[in-house]
């Protein structure tokens, strides 16, 4: 009799677990908890969510919490006596927090594969994959893309994969392309660098910076999609790793 009770309490517990965490989350929903990680949680937590004793979000691991109510409790109100903060956001932006971290768990295995190379892939990101062209990395390179010093703090092995084969998937606010058009109609497509109500500094692909004042401007949108090239068929797979390797290790500390 024991025994068929202990059997069914593990079903109901089970079944309270699955409830806890199968809410139903848009792509949407997602990305934008992810922006939103990047922003106020991933200094504390890393990109994989386990640099807090105990913690270990990309594995489910939620020791305060079991259900997606207690995790925006945590994140709304803090933890008292710990390095916790409460954050000061509504709460349908600290849902899409929880979207992001329910998420993790699925791409918990898409790590790097054994033997991807930091040293090789620092010649592929210098040489090869031509991405001095456009991004800097520990002094070197270009200002026109996003500076990736300290790639490996913000991102993770598989979204930097994704990156790298599928640029257009997920387009970050900050490294998003505006396309302005001037009074003589001439398009010019850049990177914002500032901005507030009146003007408007870019930085195009020729690294200049150019200053507009928006009411002289016939258009001024964003693009898209990414300047960036698909690696997907000019690397090999293990190239993108040894690349992927390399842009993990960034970490803005010079060796």
């Amino acid at each position: 009799m024991r025994k068929i009770a202990l059997v069914l309490l593990t079903a109901v517990s089970l079944a309270a677990q699955h409830e806890a965490t199968d809410a139903k989350y848009t792509k949407t929903d997602i990305g934008i908890g992810n922006r939103l990680y990047i922003a106020n949680c991933i200094y504390c937590h890393g990109p994989e969510g386990d640099q807090i004793s105990g913690v270990d979000f990309t594995h489910g691991k939620f020791p305060r919490s079991r259900s997606d109510d207690d995790i925006v409790k945590i994140i709304r109100d803090g933890i008292p006596g710990t390095g916790m903060p409460a954050q000061k956001m509504e709460e349908p932006q600290i849902r899409t927090i929880v979207a992001y971290l329910r998420s993790l768990p699925a791409s918990a295995g898409q790590a790097l594969p054994a033997g991807a190379d930091v040293a090789r892939g620092k010649v592929l990101f210098q040489g090869k994959g031509q991405c001095t062209n456009c991004h800097r990395a520990q002094g070197a390179g270009s200002y026109f893309g996003p500076d990736l010093s300290d790639i490996g703090m913000l991102r993770r092995a598989v979204e930097l994969d994704q990156s790298l084969s599928d640029p257009n998937a997920v387009i970050m606010p900050p490294n998003r392309m505006f396309r302005a058009v001037a009074a003589d109609g001439a398009a010019i497509p850049g990177r914002i660098l500032n901005q507030d109500t009146f003007t408007v500094q870019l930085i195009d692909s020729k690294e200049r910076l150019l200053s507009f004042q928006r009411s002289a401007l016939k258009e001024f949108s964003p693009i898209n999609t990414s300047p960036m090239p698909s690696y997907k068929d000019r690397l090999s797979a293990a190239e993108r790793a040894d690349l992927v390797a390399y842009l993990l290790s960034l970490k803005g500390i010079q060796p």
